[in-house]
């Protein structure tokens, strides 16, 4: 099991790409395994990654998450063989399967036939990064290059999807390395996920998956301000159906409740609590973003 963490570069880093290849380079010193980086309109995180990979030696990294939309399966396979090319082998490929409506209000359109678009695009990935080559036609996508698809010390490369609902999950377990649930409890990773995803992989053959859940957390004393803060911060998802199955499944009233907060045993205690469940490796998204807190990457190395 191997315990990570999520990094975000400072608020008002002279250069957002310096700042977090740094804080990665600083939190492997500090004894931390894998570090993972978020997709924004801002950088590309499979680019980052393979700086960072390539920067800091034997460090794990990793995407949580690209969507994969409007991103087509044959761009993202060559960045992620480039990034693990510059990983020498560490570079982990994170897919989300994206939202409606922010993707209409950013591209201003959205692609229907989510698991249909999921699949295929799951297909084609397997088939350029074990197979070394593909030509699928597909009624989603068509992957057929006329050149080369696969780099020297590019692959192969895990892929491991943001699932939630059961179909993602079904196909996750069928067709990719794993999954990575955020804000997804306990009770939902022992109740839910992880039966739906060990059982596709099974009917399909193949070793149990991976489940990588990403736990906000936050170590400090003052545990109810960093509740109060945290309701705000995850108030989004708290609005996106597939969250508010989780809420209910948990019990909880908000998604904050599945947040680790409190002293560094208390975080511990909770992150625990998603290692029984049937998670496999737990990653800490950090709840206070204004500056690197080095206690949380210290308490991943312990893990």
């Amino acid at each position: 099991m191997s315990t990570g963490i999520v990094l975000f570069a400072r608020p008002g880093a002279d250069n957002a790409v310096d700042d977090i290849v740094d804080q990665a380079r600083r939190a492997h010193q500090l004894g931390t395994r894998h570090v993972w980086v978020a997709q924004q309109f801002d950088h590309d995180a499979i680019s980052l990654s393979g700086l960072i990979g390539a920067a800091v030696p034997g460090l794990g990294v990793g995407t949580s998450v690209v969507p994969f939309n409007p991103r087509h399966p044959l761009t993202v396979a060559s960045q992620a063989q480039t990034a693990q090319a510059a990983a020498h082998g560490n570079f982990s490929l994170g897919l989300g399967l994206g939202a409606h409506e922010p993707e209409r209000i950013a591209y201003g359109t959205a692609w229907p036939n989510t698991i249909a678009r999921l699949r295929e695009y799951l297909t084609i990935l397997r088939s350029i990064f074990h197979s070394g080559g593909v030509d699928f036609h597909g009624e989603e996508f068509t992957a057929a290059p006329a050149w080369p698809a696969t780099l020297a010390g590019g692959t192969p490369v895990p892929v491991y999807v943001a699932a939630m609902g059961p179909k993602a999950l079904a196909a996750t377990g069928e067709l990719a390395d794993g999954a990575l649930p955020y804000l997804a409890g306990p009770r939902t990773i022992a109740e839910f996920i992880e039966p739906t995803i060990a059982r596709a992989a099974a009917d399909a053959g193949r070793t149990r998956p991976r489940i990588i859940a990403f736990v906000p957390a936050q170590v400090t004393s003052d545990g109810d301000a960093a509740r109060d803060a945290a309701n705000e911060q995850l108030a989004f998802y708290a609005t996106i159906p597939s969250y508010q199955k989780v809420i209910a499944r948990e019990g909880v009233e908000n998604l904050a409740e599945l947040a680790a907060i409190g002293d560094e045993e208390t975080v511990l205690r909770s992150l625990r609590r998603y290692l029984d469940a049937g998670a496999t490796d737990v990653v800490l998204s950090p709840l206070n973003r204004d500056r690197p807190d080095e206690t949380l990457w210290e308490l991943a190395a312990s893990l």
